[in-house]
């Protein structure tokens, strides 16, 4: 045995004892489902507009693995709880006692159901409840958030522990379960959610939904509002408000040959139909995966179709997040940088290679950028730890980029005739499962490393996986078009290009946040002003670009932008860009005081977490 083959070895033998201890209960939930599981979950549930709440009952059909236990744990977060009832042996409801434990400000209540009175472990447990106006992640938007201004809307964001403060249940993604639901809502508006949505649907007597395949609660959502629908493939539609349905109808026109794409690489998609729901405004996040029906941010209708790499992301998680799913939080890099990763593949499919490769470039600089404001013990993609809490998870954010250009690293050097088939049987070998960091060490070992010593060493793959920043063995994409923007740029900034020489001509999307990011800081405000000018980019239809053009002037001290920034502050509850303009304006004394004037007439638009995070950023300001 040589000196290599040694060092593998024992670097194996390492992280198969760590894999092992990777198995741990996930600690951000009360639910010892190593005791029993959840298998299915049916909610009937009534959604009343002026308390804000829904209630009704959520039905648990249970597997028990340990045959001696006799309570049952769930999840809980501001729930009222009225009873709670167990369907014993003879197959009669019983009303259980039930304890609710102290309450935690990350976790929430666990919900403990007494059992030993039955005789036997019972099937099925109903819990009767009703949720808080203040549920976490519902949010209940009046008619003046909406765009007619005539009906209100709501819609959840369950990810990553907020199902718990609208379902009591088994809140991790340790737990997969089938679902069924019947929801009833005020006359006028239509229910939506992450399961089979008939657009024809009336929704009288209810509306009614069944998610056959197995999925994590995080996935669970619903979407009520005032909604209009189009089909825009024989498995592809979208839902949005009226006055939104033909810009977005034009938007995702092709996200059918996105998901033809996405198969041809991956397998089949597995999920019957791919939907969207278009959201109000405050929906804080670019996108949610939800199955079947992902929700998205009015932020990527651009009017061009520059943006719909998100759809592509949303679509990527099909495989990488919905099918084989992150076992705990602490291995959140498992859904999102497998995602980033295969959202890059389909974009190369669909529009060739030097566009897959600007958009991986700028997610490279952008990744390196983050890695200034985020400290190195949070770099790694996980740390070694036992999983017994969140504060020792790393950044969310860089997990994205840093999980994909480990997987690109690997593709690059076993190349595509053996990565891509290595990465389609980890989804199809996976499917439906949820998995840790150590299973899929395991699994890179065994079906590729194994076979293909040289891709990766055991100490790299280490650097990888727990060590900070991106590893000096990383190639760095380079596009060409980027190379010859560089040259651009810097001859610009010089001042040896005057603004109204420059010719974009062709410029895509990529290619214009490029440039926002890398002038950002340097450019001066009369620059900026010439620029504006010139391409009308305070105007710009394009969010990203907005968004990045607004920061540049705002650091640059160009006041000029105040009135479209305060319009696209009043109209936008993205927190990618909200959070980020807020931060940029609280630097500087001339701009804050008129940054609190507008986030206090901004704040009610925007989504409890967009709020929450604002905050922090305006301690010394009224609410």
């Amino acid at each position: 045995m040589n000196n290599s083959t040694i060092l593998r070895a024992a670097a194996a033998a390492i992280l198969t004892a760590w894999s092992a201890a990777a198995f741990a209960l996930d600690p951000l939930s009360y639910a010892d489902y190593d005791q029993v599981k959840t298998r299915a979950l049916h909610i009937d549930l009534k959604a009343d507009f002026t308390s804000k709440t829904l209630s009704g009952f959520a039905e648990l059909s249970l597997e028990w693995i340990d045959k001696a236990a006799r309570t049952l744990d769930l999840d809980t977060r501001e729930l009222t709880i009225a009873k709670v009832q167990a369907k014993g042996a003879g197959g009669h409801w019983q009303t259980v006692p039930y304890t609710l434990g102290k309450f935690d400000a990350e976790k929430g209540q666990a919900l403990h159901i007494a059992l030993a009175a039955l005789a036997g472990q019972p099937g099925k447990v109903r819990i009767y409840y009703r949720t808080a106006p203040t549920a976490a992640a519902l949010q209940w938007l009046t008619p003046r958030q909406t765009m007619s201004g005539k009906r209100p809307f709501m819609f959840s964001q369950s990810q990553t522990i907020n199902a718990r403060s609208w379902v009591p249940l088994q809140d991790t993604p340790a737990v997969r379960f089938t679902y069924t639901a019947r929801i009833e809502a005020p006359s006028g508006l239509r229910v939506v959610m992450s399961a089979d949505n008939d657009p024809k649907a009336s929704g009288k007597g209810g509306w009614r939904f069944t998610m056959p395949q197995p999925i994590p609660s995080y996935l669970m959502a619903i979407g009520i509002g005032e909604l209009d629908y189009r089909k825009l493939g024989p498995r592809t539609g979208v839902y949005a408000e009226p006055k939104r349905i033909k810009t977005a109808e034009y938007e995702l026109a092709d996200t059918g040959k996105m998901v033809a794409a996405a198969e041809s690489l991956y397998g089949p998609y597995r999920w019957g139909r791919y939907d969207m729901l278009v959201l109000p405004p405050s929906f804080p996040i670019g996108g949610m995966e939800n199955p079947r029906l992902t929700f998205l941010t009015p932020t990527m209708i651009a009017g061009d179709r520059s943006l719909v790499d998100l759809i592509a992301h949303e679509l990527a998680h099909s495989w990488s997040g919905n099918l084989v799913t992150n076992a705990s939080w602490k291995h959140w890099w498992l859904n999102e940088g497998f995602t980033t990763y295969v959202t890059t593949r389909i974009l190369e499919v669909l529009y060739g290679q030097e566009v897959a490769t600007m958009n991986l470039q700028l997610e490279q600089e952008e990744a390196l950028e983050l890695l200034g404001t985020v400290a190195p013990a949070k770099q790694a993609l996980l740390t070694k730890d036992a999983d017994t809490s969140a504060t020792s998870y790393t950044d969310d954010a860089l997990a994205y980029p840093k999980g994909a250009w480990l997987l690109r690293t690997l593709e690059q050097r076993a190349g595509r005739a053996v990565f891509d088939p290595f990465l389609r049987g980890w989804f199809d070998q996976h499917a439906f499962q949820s998995v840790t960091t150590g299973q899929f060490v395991d699994y890179l070992r065994r079906e590729l490393l194994a076979k293909h010593p040289a891709v990766m060493s055991e100490p790299e793959l280490d650097e990888w996986l727990y060590g900070p920043g991106i590893p000096a063995s990383a190639t760095h994409a380079v596009s060409k078009r980027l190379a010859a923007l560089d040259k651009t740029r810097a001859a610009w900034l010089k001042g040896e290009l005057a603004t109204a020489q420059l010719e974009p001509g062709q410029w895509t999307a990529t290619e214009w946040m490029k440039l926002l990011n890398d002038i950002d800081g340097k450019a001066s405000a009369a620059q900026l002003k010439q620029l504006d000018a010139r391409f009308a980019l305070a105007k710009s239809g394009n969010n990203e670009v907005a968004f990045r053009f607004y920061r540049a002037s705002i650091n640059a001290g160009n006041e000029e932008i105040r009135a479209p920034l305060q319009a696209f502050l009043m109209n936008v509850g993205r927190q990618k860009f909200v959070v980020p303009l807020y931060a940029a304006l609280m630097k500087n004394p001339a701009d804050k005081a008129w940054a609190a004037g507008v986030y206090k007439q901004a704040r009610e638009r925007y989504h409890p977490a967009t709020q929450a995070s604002v905050d922090k950023k305006m301690i010394n300001t009224d609410k």
